[in-house]
């Protein structure tokens, strides 16, 4: 009976020694593993870098944005400046006193001459024998009312200054050329040295 007991507790002693074992290697096999896991966070590192690196440039870039905005303010501004003092010189070079009396009046200056709707009877005068007048001159003093060389050979002093200040892209011509003294001698049946060439056709 001794025997028996004595077995059993040999084998009841080797069964605790075996799982004891099976327990030691089931831990080694399950904590050993898990303390040999190695976690790669390279990509994670790597892409963190990047989005730093995107929100660096993005800074860069909006500063850089307000740079340019600022310039092309100022740019803007200059231009605005410069179109100013451009038209300022353009009226100040436009504005000139042609009746003599202290004031610049534009369009207002002198009396306007006498005018015709339509050329008379006998058919408008080529008024481009006169020089300084050209065909685009001849239709701005027809639509002016202006068809006859007596027309012109009449005008006194205000009415040239009224004239020069309303012949539009062609201000003070009538002065410069002097056409009232070439008007009187056309009307009166004479020639110029300008009007003979006109009349060869080496003018126009």
């Amino acid at each position: 009976m001794f025997r028996e007991w004595g077995f059993l507790l040999t084998e009841i002693w080797v069964l605790l020694a075996l799982a004891a074992l099976l327990g030691l290697l089931a831990g080694w096999i399950i904590w050993g593993r898990r303390s040999e896991v190695n976690i790669d966070t390279s990509e994670a590192d790597g892409l963190r870098a990047d989005l730093g690196k995107c929100k660096s440039d993005l800074e860069a870039c909006r500063a850089k944005h307000a740079e340019k905005d600022a310039e092309l303010a100022k740019l803007r501004a200059d231009n605005v400046a410069s179109l100013d003092a451009a038209r300022a010189a353009a009226v100040s070079a436009d504005a000139v006193d042609y009746d003599g009396d202290g004031i610049i009046e534009g369009a207002n200056e002198g009396v306007k001459p006498s005018t015709l709707d339509a050329p008379r009877a006998g058919g408008a005068d080529d008024l481009k024998k006169i020089k300084g007048v050209g065909p685009k001159m001849e239709k701005l003093c027809n639509k002016l009312g202006f068809w006859h060389f007596d027309q012109i050979a009449a005008w006194t002093t205000d009415e040239v200054a009224w004239v020069d200040a309303n012949l539009e892209g062609f201000k003070g011509r009538v002065s410069r050329d002097d056409w009232v003294a070439q008007a009187k001698l056309l009307a009166a049946g004479g020639e110029t040295e300008f009007s003979k060439k006109v009349d060869k056709g080496d003018v126009y």
